[in-house]
């Protein structure tokens, strides 16, 4: 029996890949098990190649995984397209449809032999069975439900329900097309039982939800009340969720004409008083960056979610990278810091959107919260997250005698002054993208800037000292050093954990804060290392060279990085780690021996 399991699919849009996954998913949550999920489509609006790959376990999840056990191709065309998404191994069973014509040992996956290929006819048993070539995801369902165990009944149900709005002959034919597969997968066992073990959580209070769709849940949660905002892949699904759910609960889904009114309305609302966000990808973050500048000069806070994609321009829309770091930290006219949070799982999410506008509330500024398509579009099963022990903040108000001689900006210990809002008697203030002075006043006095820029920067140090906001996994005095961030950090997790079971003094480091730079925190986490990589999914390693800005890293810390749209697997982190070890240790030894040996 199998206790964790991964599974990938491809094939063309309209086959139904993705709601395959999904109901497999569904099926599995509702049988206890942990489930990850991920989507990638091709670039094209309409039509093109789809994928989805889902990992079940018995235990919970950290990452995708590595090389796939139960490979699925539609057609080979499509699922090459995905290359390292869906990566074959030695230990890979593969199942394509026989309308392909490849025969089981001339598949053209180069210089990998899986374990076994099966050729099924799974077009001609959809038509056969539904009456239309249609059905084939339900056959696929049904092959992966007779080989994993599955319930049938916790995939049917997901079939009625997917279906429910279409005739009753469309259902019962779906039906039919996943008992075929699961007639034929017990008629033709693999190679390798790939059987489920039983799950440990059954019973368990379940959620299946995806990045964006607990961003937006997390954010009502908080009291937001004003989304303003511009559809772009992959950050829509954000500003879905608001537009059906937000009027609930007394607020207001805004879609602009274009990025820039988007947030405009969002630091409006905020101006008025309003818990406000928005959310994009890179190319409108290009263009809500002005405004970005208007709310930290007035000191207005609002959360600006960055669901990053492969770029520059339009890129790759539809894959995941992790290349807008420098864009979040310094796409800024003037001194200007804005926090930027990175969220490492989907139920991580949740809680970094608290904090993201717990911190934009506390301290008076636009928080970024730099998301990926990963992370964002992924799916995962969860237990409802316990709301109960969470505090969600509210910006400081002015007082009654504070309002006598109101001075919005004042100067304060903290950096941070009470912050009014239309209406309130006294509270009226001008807050406009001039320089100003305490009471908001326009001026051009250079010794009037020094003290506005010294407050706004300055108010946030604090952050920089938030342990809360790091992940410190292992040995803290281990000589060998791992730091990860956003969806790559459950790769490296995974890989370390794997490294350490094997006997390596390892430790990890992930930070959920990336800007402003917690010097004190690297340093700390430094001390004593003597080799290390920083992995990240950017050409340049952009976290790896935002770290040298502000720290001085041993010698022998490297980055290991690579370009969005091939994802970096534990066995390559694993690899690399290794032998950068091997490299330490050779380094250690005296020149006249190496010559001897």
């Amino acid at each position: 029996m199998s206790s964790d399991l991964i599974i990938g699919m491809a094939g063309s849009g309209g086959d139904g890949i993705v709601s395959a996954g999904d109901a497999f998913m569904s099926a599995a949550g509702k049988q206890g098990y942990h489930a990850l999920l991920t989507k990638s489509f091709g670039p094209q609006i309409r039509g093109g190649e789809s994928s989805c790959r889902l990992r079940l376990s018995t235990d919970p999840i950290v990452s995708p995984g590595g090389n796939l056990d139960l490979a699925v191709a539609l057609n080979w065309d499509d699922f090459l397209k995905f290359g390292g998404e869906l990566p074959v191994g030695g230990e890979t069973s593969v199942i394509y449809d026989s309308k392909t014509g490849v025969a089981p040992d001339h598949l053209p996956l180069p210089a990998v032999t899986p374990r076994e290929a099966l050729s099924i006819p799974i077009g001609d048993m959809a038509k056969e069975s539904a009456g239309t070539e249609r059905a084939k995801n339900s056959v696929v369902l049904g092959l992966l439900a007779g080989w994993t165990g599955m319930d049938d009944e916790s995939i049917l149900a997901g079939i009625r329900k997917r279906f429910a709005k279409k005739s009753p002959e469309v259902v019962e034919g779906n039906e039919r097309a996943f008992a075929a597969g699961v007639q034929y997968a017990k008629g033709h066992p693999l190679s390798q039982p790939r059987t489920l073990a039983p799950s440990k959580g059954l019973g368990q209070d379940k959620i299946t939800v995806d990045g964006n769709e607990i961003c937006a849940a997390a954010a009502l949660f908080c009291g937001c009340e004003f989304f303003g905002g511009y559809p772009i892949t992959p950050s829509s699904e954000i500003m879905h969720f608001l537009g059906r759910e937000i009027w609930k609960y007394g607020g207001t889904m805004v879609q602009a004409e274009d990025e820039i009114a988007g947030i405009g309305a969002v630091v409006g609302a905020s101006f008025a008083g309003k818990k406000a966000m928005t959310a994009t990808s890179g190319p409108g973050m290009s263009l809500k960056t002005e405004m970005l500048g208007l709310a930290t000069i007035a000191e207005l806070p609002l959360v600006c979610v960055n669901v990053q994609r492969g770029g520059p321009s339009t890129g790759i829309p539809t894959k995941s990278e992790q290349s807008d770091l420098f864009q979040a930290c310094f796409s800024a006219h003037g001194d200007s810091v804005r926090p930027v949070l990175a969220p490492i799982s989907v139920k991580d999410t949740f809680y970094l959107t608290v904090e993201a506008f717990n911190i934009a509330e506390e301290y008076q500024t636009p928080v970024i919260l730099l998301s990926d398509q990963e992370i964002a579009q992924r799916k995962e099963t969860l237990i409802l997250p316990d709301t109960s022990g969470i505090e969600v903040k509210e910006r400081r108000r002015p007082t009654e005698s504070e309002l006598k001689d109101y001075q919005r900006f004042r100067i304060t210990d903290s950096g941070v002054s009470p912050i009014s809002q239309p209406g309130m008697k006294g509270g009226n203030y001008l807050a406009s993208g001039i320089e100003h002075t305490e009471s908001g006043a326009p001026t051009a006095s250079g010794e009037a800037h020094a003290r506005m820029n010294k407050k706004r920067i300055h108010k946030l140090d604090p952050l920089k000292h938030r342990d809360d906001l790091f992940i410190v996994e292992g040995d803290p005095r281990a000589p060998v050093a791992l730091v990860a961030w956003g969806s790559v950090a459950g790769v490296v997790r995974e890989a370390h954990r794997v490294v350490v079971a094997k006997g390596i003094r390892a430790k990890l480091l992930i930070p959920r804060l990336l800007y402003p730079v917690a010097e004190e925190v690297y340093q700390e986490f430094f001390h004593g290392v003597q080799a290390g990589l920083v992995v990240e999914q950017s050409h340049q390693g952009q976290l790896f060279r935002l770290i040298r800005m502000f720290v001085d890293l041993p010698p022998n810390v490297w980055s290991f990085k690579r370009s969005g749209s091939s994802p970096i697997l534990p066995g390559a982190v694993r690899g690399r780690l290794e032998r950068l070890i091997l490299e330490l240790q050779q380094r250690q030894v005296p020149e006249t021996q190496q010559a001897d040996g």
